[in-house]
Formats: C-alpha cells, sequence, structure tokens
C-alpha cells in the first residue's frame, strides 16, 4: 500500500475520480486518510489543474488517500507519467501531516515551465474554483 496526494482531476466526484479509477481496473477501493495541504501555487489549464511545489506560496488544497500498489500505474497513466519521457506531470514525493500523521505521499506536480502564461488559482483548491467559474 501506497499513500497518495490530489489535489485537482483525481478528487472525488471529478473527471478522473480515484475511487472510480480503481474500480474501473478492478483494483481494491482507495482509503481517503483525510484533507490537506502542499505549499505550492496551482494553476488553470481549463479542464484541469496543475501545482508547483512552492515552500513559500500559499498552500493548494488536497486528499491523501491510501492505495493499492497497482493503482500507481493506473495514476501514472491518466497523468501520462511514463518512465524516461519528460511530459507536463511528474511524480513526486512530499511529506505530509494528516489526520495526525506523518505520512510519504506521492504526488503529480507539473513542471515548472509549463504554467507559464497560465492563470493562477488562488485559495488553492481545484475543485471550489471549478465550481466558481
Amino acid at each position: 500500500m501506497k499513500y497518495v496526494f490530489i489535489y485537482g482531476t483525481l478528487r472525488a466526484g471529478e473527471i478522473n475520480d480515484i475511487n472510480l479509477a480503481a474500480a474501473r481496473h478492478a483494483i481494491g477501493q482507495p482509503r481517503l486518510i483525510g484533507r490537506t495541504a502542499v505549499a505550492g501555487r496551482l494553476f488553470d489549464f481549463g479542464t484541469y489543474p496543475g501545482m508547483v511545489v512552492d515552500a513559500q506560496a500559499e498552500m493548494v488544497v488536497g486528499d491523501v488517500y491510501e492505495v493499492d500498489d497497482a493503482l500507481v500505474a493506473v495514476l501514472d497513466e491518466i497523468e501520462q507519467v511514463y518512465p524516461g519521457v519528460d511530459g507536463l506531470f511528474v511524480s513526486q514525493r512530499v511529506n505530509l501531516e494528516v489526520a495526525g500523521e506523518r505520512l510519504e505521499c506521492l504526488f503529480y506536480p507539473v513542471a515548472h515551465h509549463a504554467v507559464k502564461g497560465r492563470p493562477q488559482i488562488h485559495g488553492g483548491d481545484w475543485v471550489a474554483h471549478r465550481l466558481g467559474r
């Protein structure tokens, strides 16, 4: 089992809902650990957000799930993260405090150069931003 921090379209109810992605691939249901945030800047790419890590920035809101190892390959496919290929999203690890525990989480920020010219989402919450458009 691994932990994953999700901040955009993988969140529950969004177009790439992590729970539905697991069900489509007959993988065990992810277990929601809780909501937390990562220091960074969130940008609007139209139908999805992209986050860049920035320790001096506001917080980006997301959820932490415990997932079956097999689901990581599905998430990599959704985010188009492939070994040896430079893409929009990258796979990184971050240590987060959630539900009173310190957990190492996988997450998918975007490459820093990708946000040039994209509008920043202030408030750090993709779902609230999408609903408020």
